[in-house]
């Protein structure tokens, strides 16, 4: 991911403008303001503006005056427990702001999740880069033959090969006509005179999912860790992992108790339903209890066992 010389002086600029603030600030998270962390081969996401810290989901939930005269472990204490019992609004008082520029089709599962702000760059209004997605060969993977939704085993030699220089060859040439079609250049000038060119939210449509774009992302701490849970777990797609765990590290820069609860809590626990349970403690109670007559499914079944570390028979 390389910034333009024009990117880096704007963000330059707004590291260099600094202000007085009686709000609570948290030097780490300064620190990230505005610099662009490298995301697959084109993408970034960067810090842009956040609300609140540790203290502000503790005062949050005593609904103190201040900032709280507590020990730091009690604090910590309170973190922990309101993460554990799942007790959401104290984290909403929390908030921050990303810039991240993605592939098309990764934002299109991101917006999936409907609890944040968006504002999305407007093809209909500007220009889209001439940049796309191509997958490192070692992400290169066939359909999966166990999940619908996931990767199977990488693709190796000429296949592989082929796949690519298709992915380029495609996003390129959909790209040449889109170019072609808008008669213009990326700074809106007219290419040929003697063409009128389709306007820009026509011309969009025909621009491979692999094109980049960009939005601005704000949401609240409690929606962006049921963001993470999914998303930055072993089982999603590895392109949004990618970002969600750039975001993991804002968020351990932000609010490290936070952080340190919901890694605790969420991303190393595991959710085990009534049925299985039942089996966990048939187990601790000494019965061989196998999968037939354990009243779930095989799917379910292999889950479990997955969770505790013995082999599937």
């Amino acid at each position: 991911m390389a910034l333009t010389d024009a990117q880096q002086q704007e963000i330059t600029a707004a590291r260099a403008t600094e202000a007085r603030t009686l709000r609570p600030t948290v030097p780490a998270l300064e620190a990230m303001l505005f610099h662009a962390m490298p995301v697959l081969d084109h993408g970034f996401l960067r810090v842009i503006d956040y609300m609140g810290d540790d203290a502000a989901v503790v005062q949050a939930a005593r609904v103190s005056y201040g900032r709280g005269t507590r020990a730091a472990n009690e604090d910590r204490g309170l973190i922990r427990y309101l993460m554990r019992h799942r007790h959401s609004t104290p984290f909403e008082m929390c908030e921050v702001k990303y810039h991240v520029k993605l592939p098309i089709f990764v934002a299109r599962q991101w917006i999936r999740h409907r609890t944040a702000n968006v504002n999305e760059y407007s093809a209909r209004y500007s220009i889209l880069d001439r940049e796309f997605y191509i997958p490192a060969p070692e992400h290169l993977a066939a359909q999966s033959s166990i999940n619908r939704q996931g990767r199977g085993d990488v693709l190796q030699g000429e296949e592989a090969a082929q796949v690519l220089d298709l992915l380029r060859s495609d996003a390129t040439q959909a790209y040449d006509h889109y170019a072609w079609m808008l008669n213009e250049d990326a700074e809106g000038n007219t290419v040929d005179p003697a063409r009128e060119g389709l306007a820009r939210e026509l011309a969009r449509m025909n621009l491979t999912l692999n094109t980049y774009t960009q939005w601005y992302w704000k949401t609240d701490l409690h929606n962006l860790l049921h963001f993470l849970s999914l998303r930055a777990d072993p089982h999603a797609q590895y392109e949004i992992r990618a970002y969600a765990e750039a975001m993991l590290q804002t968020v351990q820069a932000w609010v490290p108790a936070c952080y340190e609860a919901f890694a605790e809590y969420r991303l190393g626990a595991a959710t085990l339903s009534a049925g299985m349970l039942g089996v966990v403690r048939r187990l601790l109670a000494g019965e061989d209890v196998q999968q037939p007559a354990s009243g779930l499914s095989k799917r379910e079944w292999r889950e479990l066992m997955e969770t505790l570390g013995r082999p599937v028979a």
